[in-house]
């Protein structure tokens, strides 16, 4: 009796120390999870501010002005002259004068000063005759909101910038690479074919819908590396790129087109990896 009473005392002082010393190794061994405290600070968001290009606004404006006459101000061209220039007098034509321009388009915009824009806009006749107007645009810090600020004034057309040198001075004669080209276009612009089959692997490229043209005709093909000018295909992974002049034809007639291409060459042929024409160099989204 005594032995049982004395280890039933045991026994319970057990279970007494063993819940701390349990609990001790819970909080030691257990995974900690702190909570941070918010900040009541506000977090500083700093957006920076784009002018908006008003090129489309003057060009609209000239459209409008060219159409417009003083002596008819309450037309729908005056009027919508006149809400967007509030202080530009309208142009006076003659009777006989020459018909609107059927075309009107900006071609070269620049900021002048804050809020202050200079818009070049060419207005092509139907008799070939081709003007162009600087446009004075006053444009808000949001750039939502635009006036034209003056009258246009008659300038002389932009220069023609210099064309640097083609790196495309190898001519490519008749062989793999201008078949290997000839079939890609022929299948992407006529949709004879799958685009894919002429694909370097991983390529992804759709064929233009609905095909424009119903024949493509390679008329030459130039390019930047001296491989692609080769009898045979060289080793796999040899890189090529060309342009490529050719003629396309629908029912209304031919058509003169370009395309830069990039090849590359695998087991025994060569394969498209990349077309080129229309991509955005210099860190743009190709």
């Amino acid at each position: 009796m005594r032995r049982r009473v004395r280890l039933s005392q045991l026994a319970v002082c057990t279970a007494i120390a063993a819940g701390p010393v349990a609990l001790g190794i819970a909080v030691l061994s257990g995974p900690a999870t702190v909570a941070a405290a918010p900040s009541t600070k506000p977090t500083a968001v700093r957006t920076a501010a784009v002018a908006a290009d008003p090129a489309g606004y003057a060009q609209l404006f000239v459209g409008a002005w060219l159409r417009s006459n003083a002596d008819d101000a309450e037309s729908a061209q005056a009027r919508l002259a006149q809400s967007m220039a509030p202080d530009v007098d309208l142009p006076d034509p003659a009777a006989a004068a020459h018909s609107a321009p059927e075309s009107v388009t900006a071609v070269r915009s620049g900021q002048r000063d804050a809020g202050a824009w200079s818009v070049t806009v060419a207005a092509q006749y139907a008799d070939g005759r081709l003007r162009y107007y600087a446009v004075p645009v006053a444009a808000d810090r949001a750039g939502t909101s635009f006036t034209v600020t003056g009258a246009p004034a008659v300038v002389a057309g932009p220069a023609r910038a210099e064309v640097p040198k083609s790196p495309y001075g190898v001519t490519v004669p008749d062989g793999a690479v201008s078949s290997a080209v000839g079939e890609f276009l022929s299948a992407y612009l006529t949709g004879a074919g799958e685009v894919s089959r002429y694909l370097s692997p991983g390529v992804n490229l759709t064929a233009v819908s609905p095909a424009p043209y119903q024949a493509v005709t390679v008329q030459q093909v130039s390019a930047a590396e001296q491989a692609a000018a080769a009898a045979q295909v060289p080793a796999d992974g040899t890189a090529v790129r060309v342009r490529a002049a050719v003629q396309a034809r629908d029912g209304h007639g031919r058509w003169p087109l370009a395309y830069e291409l990039a090849l590359k060459a695998r087991s025994g042929r060569w394969e498209v990896s990349a077309l080129e024409s229309g991509t955005v160099r210099d860190g743009g989204a190709r």
